[in-house]
């Protein structure tokens, strides 16, 4: 695999029970990040994996019913966060941006995605699909905000399910094999079936030969992987699919027993995202 520049940057973040994301979890609520993947191809520039939140959240969940998602996920979002702030803040150049890669199209997730319209967007047909299916109340439910996606997406849309298929190294055991979605083998999107339709995550290997699969929200911490617990049955019910998330759940456990240096990120995980930011084993 081609080895890529990785950071792994927060952007806003929410605020849940505990409880709600893992079985047998506290009450208490707990701070979940919004994190993104800053990829940087050695060839092709920055591709960011996933917006995490912008101010223009705030906007999509205005109206009723969408201001549902924001009182049951209340939202940290300032100044900070605006687009100009937050590349400014990381270094980022908006002109060095070659694409975005869309783990799913949940709000947490896309928010941002507007500013990056002119760009492919790689993304599950799946998960496009099922933006648009009919029904507010029924898509605020999914935690899908449509007024969040360009309307040029179908225009600059590259779908996971159209690249080819690519081989993975024994590090990212069980999984084997993704969608090179840029057709040289550094970048695979991996399916991860269950939170919802269409959710997919990215394996690589850096610069510094770290394999790293991003899990988006297969998981929403390594504590749930370590430990093999999956969030209650109501939640991934609600959500997706009970019996394929805890299967996914299974096999990202093998992954982080496979005797690899496989890196696992979910992108609500403060513990993974501090450990990895120092350098620690997950």
């Amino acid at each position: 695999m081609i080895r890529v520049g990785f950071r792994w940057l927060e952007r806003g973040s929410c605020r849940h029970p505990e409880r709600a994301t893992l079985s047998g979890g506290s009450l208490c609520a707990v701070d979940f990040p919004a994190m993104v993947g800053v990829i940087e191809h050695p060839q092709r520039g920055l591709f960011l994996f996933d917006t995490g939140y912008d101010p223009a959240f705030l906007d999509a969940t205005r109206p009723f019913p969408e201001r549902f998602y924001r009182w049951v996920t209340p939202v940290t979002i300032d100044d900070s966060l605006s687009w100009r702030s937050w590349l400014a803040t990381h270094g980022l150049s908006d002109e060095a941006i070659a694409g975005t890669i869309v783990s799913h199209f949940h709000g947490d997730h896309v928010a941002g995605l507007r500013h990056l319209a002119d760009r492919p967007i790689h993304c599950a047909r799946a998960g496009l699909a099922e933006l648009r299916r009919p029904g507010r109340f029924g898509r605020v439910r999914q935690g899908m905000l449509p007024d969040l996606v360009p309307l040029q997406i179908d225009a600059m849309a590259r779908f996971f399910e159209d690249a080819a298929c690519g081989a993975l190294p024994p590090a990212f055991a069980p999984f084997s094999a993704g969608r090179d979605i840029l057709g040289d083998g550094s970048l695979i999107a991996v399916e991860l079936p269950g939170h919802c339709p269409g959710h997919w995550g990215l394996a690589f290997m850096t610069e510094a030969d770290r394999p790293v699969l991003l899990a988006a929200d297969a998981v929403w911490s390594s504590q749930a992987i370590a430990e093999r617990r999956p969030p209650p049955r109501m939640t991934t019910a609600w959500l997706g699919d009970t019996a394929r998330y805890r299967h996914t759940l299974d096999l990202l456990y093998q992954a982080r027993h496979n005797g690899s240096a496989l890196t696992i990120l979910p992108s609500h995980c403060a513990a993974s995202a501090c450990a990895f930011g120092q350098g620690d084993e997950l």
